[in-house]
């Protein structure tokens, strides 16, 4: 199924982040002269990690959107749609590495609640394509950000 070019482009607009992370780690020189005009939350790991906090807890919201379409499974969905904001807030926050494993860990779970939701016809039908392009994207960039 084809996604709208309009959803890739902001869904891969939304890696960018989590890619110039694993860039300025990769590349030390690239975040050492990014550092003046950026400051030190903005390069290395401590971008994809305050990120990828905040994409999972939109991502619950964004399950949540779904869950309103979801019938007599209302009450279910809206309470897996909370997972991904509550892993992001009590999973994380031991050091950067413990943090990158964390997020990797949610953002994998997130993608089972996407199959969960699109299994139950919530989801749009190009959703899968566009969530396990972009979860892959964001699992190897915190991998290689934190350089697992």
């Amino acid at each position: 199924m084809d996604i709208p070019r309009s959803a890739l482009l902001l869904g891969l607009a939304g890696v960018l982040p989590f890619l110039w992370g694993a860039l300025t780690s990769i590349a030390p020189g690239l975040g050492q002269m990014a550092l003046p005009f950026l400051g030190p939350r903005l390069i290395g790991p401590f971008v994809q990690l305050q990120y990828g906090i905040v994409i999972l807890a939109f991502m619950s919201g964004v399950l949540w959107g779904f869950g309103t379409r979801a019938g007599g499974r209302q009450a279910l969905c809206y309470t897996l749609s909370v997972l991904p904001a509550l892993w992001a807030f009590f999973a994380t926050g031991a050091g950067a590495t413990a943090t990158a494993l964390s997020l990797i860990a949610g953002f994998i779970g997130l993608l089972a609640l996407d199959w969960q939701f699109s299994r139950w016809g919530l989801t749009p039908p190009w959703w899968m394509s566009l969530r396990i392009l972009l979860t892959a994207l964001v699992v190897i960039s915190l991998g290689l950000g934190t350089q697992l």
